[in-house]
């Protein structure tokens, strides 16, 4: 008969003797559990003495078990253990598993038993393919806080986010996924507090499996055990019912309680030796630049990691995560990143986590901390490299040509991108495993990269240092803010072949929210300590973001459409591979493109047709032609083997294509203006 597993059931279990407690520490001498008054939670009723399991059953785990422990009970820790390692017994610590968490008067926390009782009412979880999956990046509060058809105190929660307005609005952009900055329960740091400032993201976790509960309505806040759960819920069924799924933007490499010097509130003070990585004397190894760092060469680090995404997965329902720094996840013992770690390949090989969204931030800030590209399958990959190509391609290359003549590098690279950086991902992994994204919550928005050259961040306290300074940008020749006809409209067209490179490429596409209608945050690139109307999606939009909002559900439509833009698998030469793309690049002459054409900067246009190889889709066929340089290109369209014309689909040149000539014919000769791309469905001949 096996043994049990030792680390079962860690947090509370309710059972018919009432609640066990069970918390593992492997350097702890003793160890309390102290229950408080559920309406003043500072005040201790009772301390139960908790035991080490017996050598063979658990042994390191400490466990309790007492009718004490029910439904809305308070509770916390009280850690013994040897001097030198950081125990704090006076310091009332976080259950790590807790489900709930309640505050003192004091600021101090506590947690809760959680009562997770929930009607999903036969929602199941949508399970979007991968292909037709179209990401969009939000904050629960920023996107609602605004919106006037919300009523005023559902505004900025989470029932705001699943209110029908919010929903339709999703729904009209064509979005699929919704993938949500951090709702775990976080704090501000140290640091911005006494600036009087506070942590907007929420990228400082206290706590892996409860909810952030400034994020609930003041309703669900005062609502009693439960409640704040229930709204997470109630948004998450609603959201589904539209077919829309929830990724978790979730943050394991690092926890709030910061350097050794921070504040002690669950894991340092359980076992610092047995979560945080650090050296034989003691110092903290930081690969997160966030002054700690969990230690995943143990298994029980690891076990939390797995616990909770089980929790939101099975209990919450969510439909995915997006690791933040992932590649901390796969460091081991020796704090080097292993492709095939023993948590990273858990959680692909988990039964309860095998089909869900899982998106590695690959990369921290510490050694050989960069591993775009080298994720086991299973994982889609934040791809920064994208990002820059067509940064570079749309802006800085255009910048450099106003200024010297010509661009800086040939259309090659962009084409690599666009066809699903095959030279990043393997081939069994394919296109899919590329995140592709041109801004994200952390640098600066759609609108503010084509109108500033610099970051503008003197309202974070820190004189302008933070922020990157490596942003590919380009203000199209005057700095921030301006009335100038020429920039404004050479800065729209320039958002627009933004977006549409970005959802017309191969690869999984992810739109910042407020980027689809032009957001600015008036040239901040590192707003995270901004909760306001800086960073909070506008609701009533001028003219010109309207326009730019039906470009997107346009170019949304168009992708889901075509399955030639969304391929699966990568296409090898001389081979018809299922749900495969059939690639055929021309230049501007409608001939195969020669070596010179790909890597000369003066000659920045290609033609890109693209057929599908479908298994469950119809037969789609596809023509791109993408012009990087400013001034007007005159194109012969290519005649290909079955293609008897060519229907224009899109123009970033123009907000509206009614007017436009939609049919052409291979050999054509077609006038493209600048800096422009053109998408065209190709249909037989006859």
């Amino acid at each position: 008969m096996p043994s049990p597993d030792p680390l079962r059931d860690l947090g509370v279990r309710i059972g018919p003797d009432g609640g066990t407690l069970r918390a593992w520490s492997a350097s702890a001498t003793g160890m309390d559990l102290l229950l408080f008054d559920e309406r003043d939670p500072s005040w201790t009723t009772a301390t139960h003495k908790m035991t080490r399991d017996a050598a063979g059953d658990g042994v390191d785990v400490w466990s309790v078990t007492t009718p004490d422990l029910r439904p809305g009970a308070r509770y916390g820790l009280r850690v013994r253990g040897p001097k030198g390692q950081r125990f704090t017994p006076e310091t009332v610590l976080i259950d790590p598993y807790a489900r709930g968490l309640a505050r003192t008067s004091t600021g101090e926390w506590r947690g809760y038993v959680q009562d997770d009782a929930f009607d999903w009412g036969g929602v199941s979880k949508p399970r979007v393919p991968l292909d037709h999956t179209v990401l969009y990046e939000a904050h629960v509060k920023g996107l609602t806080k605004l919106n006037t058809a919300i009523p005023e105190q559902l505004r900025g929660t989470y029932a705001g986010l699943a209110h029908p307005s919010t929903i339709d609005y999703l729904q009209q952009l064509g979005v699929t996924t919704i993938e949500l900055l951090p709702i775990h329960q976080f704090v501000s740091e140290q640091r911005l507090t006494k600036m009087g400032l506070a942590n907007y993201w929420g990228y400082n976790t206290l706590n892996f499996f409860t909810p952030h509960a400034a994020y609930a309505s003041r309703e669900a806040q005062h609502g009693g055990t439960g409640a704040v759960l229930r709204e997470v819920k109630g948004m998450v069924r609603l959201l589904h019912e539209a077919g829309i799924e929830v990724v978790l933007d979730v943050v394991y490499n690092h926890t709030a309680e910061e350097g050794p010097k921070g504040p002690t509130t669950s894991l340092r003070g359980i076992d610092d030796l047995g979560y945080y990585r650090q050296t034989g004397e003691g110092h903290y190894i930081d690969t997160t630049g966030c002054g700690n760092t969990v230690d995943y060469s143990n298994p029980v680090a690891q076990r939390l990691v797995l616990d909770s995404l089980r929790y939101w997965s099975e209990e919450v329902q969510v439909d995915g995560f997006r690791f933040d720094l992932m590649a901390t996840l796969g460091r081991n013992g020796g704090a080097e990143f292993e492709r095939e770690h023993p948590l990273l390949r858990a959680i692909l090989d988990d039964p309860v986590l095998r089909d869900q969204k899982m998106i590695a931030e690959p990369w921290d800030v510490g050694m050989g901390g960069w591993q775009v590209g080298n994720f086991p399958d299973g994982y889609s990959e934040w791809n920064d490299g994208y990002r820059d190509r067509i940064r570079k391609f749309w802006l800085t290359d255009i910048a450099h040509a106003r200024a010297h003549g010509t661009a800086q590098h040939g259309i090659g690279s962009l084409a690599g991108r666009i066809a699903g950086s095959g030279h990043v991902f393997s081939a069994e992994r394919g296109p899919l495993a590329s995140i592709n994204f041109v801004t994200a919550h952390d640098g600066f928005t759609a609108a503010d990269v084509v109108a500033f050259d610099g970051k503008h961040n003197l309202g974070n306290g820190e004189e302008n240092r933070d922020g990157s300074n490596d942003n590919h940008s380009y203000n199209h020749g005057v700095e921030g803010p301006t009335r100038d006809r020429a920039v404004l409209a050479a800065r729209r067209k320039a958002i627009r072949n933004l977006l549409g490179t970005l959802l017309l490429s191969a690869g999984v596409p992810m739109i910042t929210a407020g980027d689809e209608w032009g957001r600015s945050q008036n040239g901040n690139n590192n707003a995270y300590c901004h909760d306001g109307p800086l960073t909070w999606s506008l609701w009533e939009r001028d003219d010109w973001q309207e326009e730019l909002l039906a470009v997107s559900r346009t170019l949304t439509r168009l992708r889901r459409e075509n399955p030639a833009l969304r391929p699966v698998r990568y296409g090898r030469f001389g081979e018809t591979v299922p749900s495969a793309t059939q690639m055929d690049w021309y230049n501007v002459a409608g001939e195969a493109m020669s070596r010179e054409n790909w890597d000369d900067p003066s000659q920045r246009t290609l033609q890109y047709l693209a057929a599908s190889t479908p298994e469950v889709e119809e037969f789609n066929r596809i023509l791109l032609i993408v012009h990087g340089v400013e001034a007007p290109v005159t194109v012969t369209l290519p005649e290909h083997e079955g293609v008897g014309g060519y229907t224009l689909l899109w123009d970033s040149s123009h907000d509206d294509i009614s007017g436009l000539t939609a049919e052409h014919v291979p050999g054509e000769a077609l006038e493209v203006g600048p800096a422009s791309m053109l998408l065209f469905r190709a249909h037989p001949k006859g």
